[in-house]
């Protein structure tokens, strides 16, 4: 298989996402105009972001909702379990521990971390959160898939290196940094105040 863009890439969860919405909704089988129309991308894009997967379905028969929902989840790792931890225990880290989707989708958070002692020892949903100088040692003695990193800039940078030593190699970043490692280990940058200044931008054009 050629390598596929980021761009391609970046479609797949929301593709996953309007299937699945198709399949609550007990739809069988969809065309790529349909899935434009309900995802306001075109149907040329849809059909040439799938075909470099292989297509998927039959010209002019549609996809099988079930199938390719299926085998889009292959594609992103979602048929297999995921265990993640949180470092960083404040309002962010515990409303993500929270959002019962995660789990729905094989995401399983096994612990949170804190310096901060108010929090450390306080009961949550995935159990007891526990002190931060604890995730290096609770790495290494259990399978950890991804950290979520959510923390200040600079204590988010420094442990993160420390965990890369260890062997994590996926982080999910929600500090205000950009974190960069050698190529065997996979960062997903997540900026909040980004995503609400292109809100800020759209607003302002549409006045």
């Amino acid at each position: 298989m050629n390598k596929i863009s980021e761009a391609v890439i970046s479609r797949l969860p929301r593709y996953h996402r309007y299937l699945g919405e198709l399949l609550s909704q007990n739809v069988e089988r969809v065309s790529s105009e349909e899935l434009s129309r309900l995802m306001n991308v075109t149907a040329s894009q849809i059909r040439q972001d799938f075909n470099n997967f292989g297509g998927f379905g039959q010209q002019g028969y549609g996809y099988n909702v079930q199938f390719l929902y299926d085998e889009i989840g292959k594609l992103l790792g979602l048929d297999k379990p995921h265990k993640m931890v949180i470092v960083g225990a404040g309002n962010l880290g515990r409303a993500i521990a929270n959002y019962g989707n995660f789990k729905n989708r094989g995401f399983e958070i096994t612990a949170l971390f804190d310096e901060n002692p108010a929090l450390v020892g306080m009961k949550t949903a995935q159990g007891v959160v526990m002190d931060i100088e604890s995730i290096f040692d609770y790495v290494k003695e259990n399978q950890v898939d991804i950290v979520a990193l959510c923390l200040p800039k600079e204590p988010a940078t420094e442990i993160a290196e420390k965990l890369v030593e260890c062997g994590i190699k996926a982080f999910w970043n929600f500090a205000h940094t950009d974190l960069k490692f050698a190529d065997d280990v996979q960062v997903e940058n997540v900026h909040l105040s980004e995503s609400l200044m292109k809100l800020c931008y759209k607003i302002k054009e549409n006045k």
